[in-house]
Parts: C-alpha cells; structure tokens; sequence
C-alpha cells in the first residue's frame, strides 16, 4: 500500500499499533524519542523494553529524527504520554499539511492548563482543519493487541468521512473499530477511568475484595460520567467502550499501569516509590489533579477522586480515605449530586 502512517511514541501502545498496522501492508513509520531505544529495535525487530514478544514486521520503519522522516505521511498516530503532546505537536507542525489526519491516543489531560488533548492538538496545528484530528480510545491493552487477540474500540470524530478512513486503517478481524462523535466525552471517558482505576488498585492493595472493587467501579462511573456531562460531553457515552468497557479492563487487569501503581500505594509506598518501580508513566496521578480541580470548579460532586486527590497529594492514609467513602452522608443511587446541596 502507498499510504503512510507515522506513529509518534515507542511505548507498548505506540509499538503495538504500529505492529497491527504494518501487518496490514501500510507504509508505517515508528518514532521513538531515545536513539539507543531506536537502534535497538531496529536491531532486533522487537521492542523489549516496552512491548517484549512481539516482533516487528520486517517492512516497520523505525526513525529517530522527525525532520528527517516524518514528511509525506498521510495519517499521524499520537501515541505519546500526555504531557509530551503540545511539545511532540510543535516538533511536527511543519512537516504536515492540510490533508494529514491526527489520531491521538493518549488518555489524559496537559498538565496545569487541564485542557482535553484534541484541544492541544488544535491550538498547535492550526493548518489542520479541526474534523481531521480524531481520538482512538476505548478497552485496548497493548499486550493483547501485540499477541492479536480480539479487542474493540472507538474512534471519536467530527467528520463521518475521517472517522470512516481512520477505522479503515485499523480494522482487522482482531481489531474492530466503531465511529463516535463524541470526541469530549471519549477524552474526558478515556483520562477519567484512570483515577478510578487507581482506586480499585489501592482497594487491592489493601487487601479489600470483589464487593469493594465492583462498589468502586460502579460509583466511579456514576462521578465520571457527572464530571464528564458537566463539560459537555453525552451521557450514553460513558456506557460504552470508550467509557464502561475501558473502566472495567483498566480497574481488573495486571496489565494496567494505573491499577498495579495503585496496588503499590495501597501497600504503603510513597509515590516517589511507585513511579521508581513503574518505569513508565501513569497517567492517572497527573488525571487526578486535573479532574479533582475540574470537578470543583464545575461544581461537581467526585468522592472517589477527592479522597484519590488527598491520598496522591495531601498525604492522606489509603485506610482513612475508604473510611471517609464509607462514612458519606446517606443519598439516593442515582441523585445528581453537587457541590453545595448538602452533600459531602
């Protein structure tokens, strides 16, 4: 096939689309940041830092420099960490054109500014009209999609006609891909999801069961999905892949980052120590300060995030922040609270 892709970050996520791609016959491109990283995974066709037991296509480019390399690509994949996108973004502004199509896949928000990442992407890339950025998101562990078992996603899009040549490019008879056009809600479904899993870790790693992890899951929904309408996004989304499908797997699996740091912090490391020992980033720390101070100043009710938010950054004992979840003033299951009714 002519058409290029460029996929942009060499973790386990950038490596494993990259593979499914290549494996489809299409021109891929895989930057990755670190030159030794490059070189050895063009040595050895296999990314054993990040994706171990998946071997490369022998056709899968790999680069280093985006002056270089990245010119000529039809279809950009962002798949770096959240807080390396407005600087990746720049880096490639002036090497694509009007036609490119963005498909982020980062699940969080900038830091500081808390800003949604497609927002980034349009401020940085203003010669890319807005309905060719798109967001792939939903229940996707690079490890399974590396060893080809089935797996569904979304991909959120302004424009049918984008949103259908994205799932094009991705569909396979292991990766299926559906459109949405919600790009909010699949943003804030795929950032959010990251704080609860990061409770559900803590409930593990304090050696609570089954009851208290589906308790966590399902009121987790219930606050994301308030935060998430609160800022425009459509309720029905938080339902589906993007939303449900990705809390369950990122809140049940070994393979999520985000859970197994929070197994850590409920075994009493600081967070100094998980990140030492994750050697990877975890997105759901830096989502739980952003979505903590959204949800205050939108006015909205987040219970778990608030005692994830006190426990990550004001120190608060994992044991003492259940206590306060458990001890909340009485309310109906599906009463939409916020800040000033009453509520704690």
């Amino acid at each position: 096939m002519n058409y290029r892709i460029a996929v942009l970050g060499a973790g386990s996520w950038g490596t494993a689309l990259a593979y499914l791609l290549a494996k489809k016959g299409y021109q891929v491109t895989l930057w990755a940041r670190n030159i030794n990283q490059c070189e050895a995974i063009k040595r050895t066709k296999e990314n054993r830092k990040y994706l171990p037991g998946v071997f490369l296509p022998p056709k899968l480019k790999v680069c280093h420099d985006l002056s270089k390399d990245l010119a000529g690509h039809h279809m950009i994949v962002m798949a770096v960490p959240s807080h390396s996108v407005r600087e990746v973004a720049k880096e490639i502004s002036s090497y694509i054109d009007s036609e490119t199509i963005i498909v982020n896949t980062a699940k969080g928000f900038e830091p500081e500014s808390f800003i949604r990442l497609s927002n980034v992407l349009e401020e940085e890339l203003a010669q890319i009209p807005v309905q060719n950025i798109t967001v792939l998101s939903g229940p996707s562990h690079a490890e399974e999609v590396g060893r080809n078992l089935p797996t569904a996603v979304v991909v959120a899009t302004r424009d049918k006609k984008v949103g259908e040549t994205v799932q094009d490019a991705f569909m396979t008879t292991d990766f299926r891909v559906y459109l949405n056009y919600d790009i909010i809600g699949v943003e804030l479904a795929g950032a959010l999801k990251n704080v609860i899993a990061l409770g559900t870790g803590v409930s593990d790693g304090l050696g609570y069961g089954d009851n208290t992890k589906a308790a966590l899951i399902t009121r987790g929904l219930a606050e994301i999905t308030r935060l998430g309408t609160a800022l425009g996004a459509e309720e029905q989304t938080f339902s589906g892949l993007a939303g449900l499908g990705d809390l369950v797997v990122t809140c049940t699996s070994m393979h999520s980052r985000n859970r197994r740091a929070g197994i850590q912090i409920g075994q009493g490391q600081s967070i100094s120590q998980v990140l030492a020992n994750m050697g990877m980033v975890v997105e759901g720390i830096n989502t739980t300060r952003a979505a903590y101070h959204l949800a205050r100043k939108n006015n909205v009710v987040m219970p778990i995030t608030e005692q994830m938010y006190q426990v990550l950054f004001e120190g608060k004992d994992p044991q003492e922040a259940v206590v306060s979840l458990m001890s909340r003033s009485k309310t109906h299951e599906r009463e939409r609270e916020m800040l000033g009714d009453g509520q704690n």
